[in-house]
C-alpha cells in the first residue's frame, strides 16, 4: 500500500474518527447501522441508472467496503481506495471472509490515483465523504479524471440549511443516537448547488438527484424527492 496519508486533501481528524471505529464497520448493529441500511438502497439506484455487471467500478472514500463489497457482488470488478489504513485492513480481511469476487483494495489518494489512471474506469461512487474533506471540489475533479468518457460519477452528501442541522447533527448525533456524537460538522454541509458547480466545472454533467429520508419510529430508510438532507447525485462524464 502506498503510504499516502500525507496528502493535503485529508482531514486528519476525520480519519483518525473513522480509523478508531474500524473494527465495527461490518457490525450491522454498531454505528454503521444506518450505512448497512441505506447500501441496498445506494446499490438499487447505482445499478439502475449505470448497470454494475462487468463494469471497472472505484469507490472513493470507501471505508470498511460496505458498497464496494456490494458493487463486487453484483457483477462490478471493483476497487475501494480510503486513506484511513485500519478501515482499509477490516475491508480485505472482510472480502478474504466472505469471498467477495472481483474487489481489490488500495491505499491511495483520489488525486494520486488520478494522475496514475485517468479515465480508467465505468462507474465512481464517492458517497458520504465530501462533507470530510478541507477541498471536496478537488474531490470531484479527481473522479470525473477517473471515469471514462460517457461514465457515471455518483455522489451522497448532506445538504446545508436549518433541516439538516435539525436532522443530521441534533437529531441523528444526539436524540436518536444513531451515529457517534460528532460524526459530522455542520460547516462542511454542501448544498446541491454548490455541488451541481463543482461538477460542471470538472466537466461532470449533472443528470438525477434523489434524496434520502428517515422515520425514526419505524427505523426505515427510503428514497424520495426531498433533498433538504441527505442527498445522492447522479453525473456523467461528457464524451
Amino acid at each position: 500500500m502506498e503510504n499516502t496519508a500525507t496528502h493535503t486533501n485529508v482531514d486528519q481528524a476525520e480519519l483518525a474518527k473513522f480509523s478508531d471505529l474500524a473494527h465495527r464497520w461490518w457490525d450491522p448493529e454498531s454505528e454503521f447501522r444506518p450505512l448497512h441500511q441505506i447500501n441496498p438502497l445506494r446499490l438499487d439506484w447505482i445499478n439502475g441508472i449505470a448497470p454494475l455487471q462487468g463494469k471497472k467500478v472505484l469507490d472513493v472514500g470507501c471505508g470498511g467496503g460496505i458498497l464496494t463489497d456490494a458493487m463486487a457482488r453484483s457483477g462490478a470488478h471493483a476497487l475501494g481506495i480510503d486513506l484511513a489504513t485500519k478501515s482499509l485492513k477490516v475491508a480485505q480481511l472482510h472480502a478474504l471472509e466472505a469471498q467477495t469476487p472481483n474487489v481489490q483494495y488500495r491505499e491511495v489518494a483520489v488525486e494520486a490515483l488520478a494522475a496514475e489512471q485517468p479515465a480508467s474506469f465505468d462507474v465512481v461512487t464517492c458517497m458520504e465523504m465530501l462533507e470530510h474533506v478541507p477541498d471536496p471540489s478537488s474531490i470531484v475533479r479527481a473522479c470525473a479524471q477517473l471515469v471514462k468518457p460517457g461514465g457515471h460519477v455518483f455522489f451522497s452528501t448532506l445538504n446545508r440549511n436549518a433541516k439538516s442541522f435539525l436532522f443530521a447533527i441534533v437529531g441523528a448525533e444526539y436524540v436518536l443516537n444513531l451515529l457517534p456524537r460528532g460524526t459530522h460538522e455542520y460547516a462542511k454541509f454542501i448544498r446541491p448547488s454548490e455541488l451541481a458547480r463543482d461538477c460542471r466545472e470538472a466537466g461532470l454533467e449533472w443528470q438525477h438527484t434523489r434524496g434520502m429520508e428517515y422515520n425514526p419510529l419505524t427505523r426505515r430508510y427510503w428514497l424520495s424527492g426531498d433533498t433538504s438532507v441527505n442527498y445522492m447525485v447522479a453525473t456523467q462524464r461528457s464524451l
